[in-house]
């Protein structure tokens, strides 16, 4: 590994799509984790219990009792999307995730909006989520939500600069009591059912005045958005490609454990508050600490407000380590002027960590906790469900040319998968708000302005999508292990 990092360069031959390696002086980062610490992060950064207790309530003032339906025709839809991660993250294992991927496959273009995409969801989610922590603390203490929020933020960003195989297991610990409070929640809303299973399958919504009523196919459909987003972070594990021993064995592990465990301890408890909520109105105001309380006792009900507090944290943690690997790759592939890229791939010595990108994420998601956000879920959904659109038709041309036989984890049933993927996520899209898709596509039509007039015109030497050197799969065959 070398301290000082050197900007990409190509020979001055015709400039190439994409660069397949890193020059032999380029930043690399450590391979210190394997499938056990990769899944331990990688399941933090979905953070089912954050997701669960922060995101997951808005769903049921929108969806009602359909809730879970949405949360698991996503998860089924993630499954077809963790084949495509898999097979792509294996082929093309590298810190900048699925810019990387879809830059690789389909060229810069394609590669930096999917880059935009990423930045999208990566660098507002930490505050949002982080806002959460002081309504979780109210039991023991009373605090200013954005200050806490922001005093978060910077704690995550002090524990991104820290080696990668501690955060591990530090996460880790986090993580075991995100699922404990996820699984008292559970026992506590399946021993108080007040409504049958069938109202799962026929999800009805509080109307109003002791009424209810019917959650339309369409209101399910808008709300898969959302759904996406709350089991999204599965995908981390191919941002960790670069720092995994064998990735090509276990990043594919990595994703496909974490979707099954992340959308288990989501779902479960899903399910046990939507049969145990005392009525519509109260399932509708999302308030699970309030029914943990009704269920039990104000001990059980403050330890569970504690447990999500420490979900939050260790949400933000995990997001300011996988942000900065996409800043610190983005910069290592010279997308911004040369004395930012300069600064942003500098690896340190001791703790192997990408110090500078590390602290462009955290601070100014510090500063994002002062700012409105209250759309800024949508806009999310919206990114992630673009984001998956790329990801699936790169696979649909990962077997062509010189890619097809090289050596990768590859999917069943390619390419019906990707298509799948393709038609349904549309329609998803075409469903969502005007104003979530205008936002969206105001950022993707200033990325693309960027594109033409500044990465184009220096295509020889910014912008120029590299894969480390000694993960080139050189050699024929498939792994499906």
């Amino acid at each position: 590994m070398t301290d000082m990092p050197t900007t990409p360069v190509v020979t001055a031959t015709a400039a190439p799509e994409v660069r397949s390696a890193t020059p032999a002086d380029s930043p690399k980062l450590t391979r210190s984790i394997g499938v056990v610490g990769g899944t331990l992060l990688t399941l933090s950064c979905l953070t089912p219990a954050s997701s669960l207790f922060v995101i997951v309530p808005d769903s049921f003032a929108t969806l009602g009792t359909g809730t879970a339906l949405t949360i698991a025709i996503a998860g089924v839809l993630c499954v077809g999307v963790a084949f495509t991660y898999s097979e792509l993250g294996t082929l093309v294992p590298s810190s900048g995730g699925e810019y990387a991927m879809v830059g690789t496959l389909m060229g810069r273009l394609a590669g930096w909006l999917v880059f935009v995409l990423s930045l999208i969801v990566v660098m507002i989610v930490p505050p949002i989520i982080a806002l959460g922590t002081a309504d979780y603390l109210a039991p023991i203490v009373h605090l200013d939500k954005q200050m806490t929020a922001a005093a978060v933020m910077l704690l995550a960003t002090a524990m991104g600069l820290l080696d990668l195989r501690a955060n591990a297991w530090i996460t880790g610990i986090f993580l075991v009591l995100e699922v404990v409070a996820a699984a008292v929640v559970a026992f506590l809303g399946f021993s108080h059912t007040h409504r049958s299973a069938a109202t799962l399958v026929h999800p009805v919504m509080d109307a109003g005045h002791g009424t209810s009523t019917a959650v339309t196919g369409a209101l399910i459909v808008t709300g898969l958005a959302t759904a996406l987003f709350i089991l999204q972070g599965f995908s981390t594990a191919v941002y960790l490609a670069e720092e995994m021993e064998n990735p090509r064995r276990n990043v594919s592990r990595t994703v496909l454990w974490t979707l099954g465990i992340g959308a288990a301890v989501v779902l479960v408890p899903v399910v046990a508050i939507t049969l145990g909520a005392p009525d519509l109105k109260t399932l509708g105001a999302g308030d699970v600490a309030g029914m943990v309380q009704g269920w039990s006792n104000s001990a059980i009900g403050t330890f569970v407000s504690l447990c999500i507090a420490l979900a939050i944290i260790n949400a933000a943690i995990v997001m300011v380590i996988q942000n900065s690997r996409v800043v610190f790759s983005s910069a290592r592939d010279a997308a911004w002027p040369t004395p930012v890229n300069r600064i942003f791939s500098h690896v340190g010595k001791r703790f192997g960590s990408p110090w500078a990108a590390t602290l462009a994420v955290g601070v100014p998601g510090a500063a994002l906790c002062f700012a409105t956000l209250d759309t800024l879920n949508e806009v999310t959904g919206v990114a992630v469900a673009g984001m998956y659109v790329f990801v699936a038709l790169g696979a649909l041309v990962s077997r062509r040319g010189e890619h097809k036989d090289r050596l990768a984890w590859r999917m069943p049933l390619w390419p019906v998968i990707p298509v799948l993927i393709v038609l349904v996520l549309v329609w998803v899209l075409a469903q969502q708000s005007a104003k979530s898709l205008l936002i969206t596509g105001g950022l993707i039509v200033v990325a693309t302005a960027y594109w033409a007039l500044y990465l184009r015109p220096r295509q020889d030497s910014h912008w120029v999508i590299s894969v480390p050197e000694d993960e080139l799969a050189t050699a024929t065959g498939t792994d499906r292990t």
